[in-house]
């Protein structure tokens, strides 16, 4: 599958892992992890962006526990118009880019946000774009979570190992991300491995 075709999958995504879906079931496990780390390092003003945040649920989060300065991006557009619904106040008071990750991380300064997250969306990036790993420790400046799956789950529908579809359709390519952000010259502090995704967080070295 080439990357435009990956891309397509989720832009025009309904109905299973839309954004209205994940609307629908809200803050999960996973948001209150990167609540508790972000709090842990940093203040609630920090500066916060979350890479494929679809309709917000786990920013929502964010904001309800004092996070006052948050951003995301996502390929989808329905995202934002199920953002204003479900979220009103997110959807006002953060800022918000609807475009494929690669087109947008480059055009952010050198460690522009404080805190950049993801959740299980760089899995999904095509390996013709894994350059975009570099760029997000660069806009980095302190705190990076990854919370992504990492090991099959289910007995793969594809012949190679590091990849599986999702919904026969759409790839999730399995990867080291401690590796990745380690050689890239972050700093792992924490690992927490849930039934479904591990979450990873780094620090920016001084």
């Amino acid at each position: 599958m080439d990357p435009d075709t990956v891309r397509d999958t989720w832009e025009n995504r309904a109905g299973e892992y839309s954004p209205a879906y994940y609307a629908y079931y809200g803050p999960n496990e996973t948001s209150t992890l990167i609540r508790d780390s972000l709090g842990e390092h940093l203040p609630r003003d920090a500066t916060v962006l979350e890479l494929g945040c679809g309709s917000g649920r786990h920013l929502a989060h964010l904001a309800d526990h004092g996070f006052e300065n948050l951003s995301g991006i996502d390929i989808n557009d329905e995202a934002f118009d199920t953002m204003r619904e479900a979220y009103p106040a997110l959807a006002a008071d953060g800022t918000f880019h609807c475009d494929p990750i690669e087109d947008i991380v480059a055009e952010f300064d050198d460690g522009q946000f404080d805190a950049v997250y993801s959740v299980e969306t760089l899995q999904h990036l095509h390996p013709d774009v894994e350059w975009v790993f570099e760029e997000v420790a660069r806009i980095t400046d302190d705190v990076l979570i990854t919370a992504e799956i990492e090991d099959p789950i289910r007995e793969s529908s594809s012949p190679d190992p590091d990849v599986n579809y999702v919904d026969d359709d759409t790839p999730l390519y399995y990867r080291d991300w401690g590796r990745i952000f380690t050689s890239l010259g972050l700093v792992e502090v924490d690992v927490v491995r849930g039934d479904r995704d591990t979450t990873r967080t780094f620090r920016v070295s001084d």
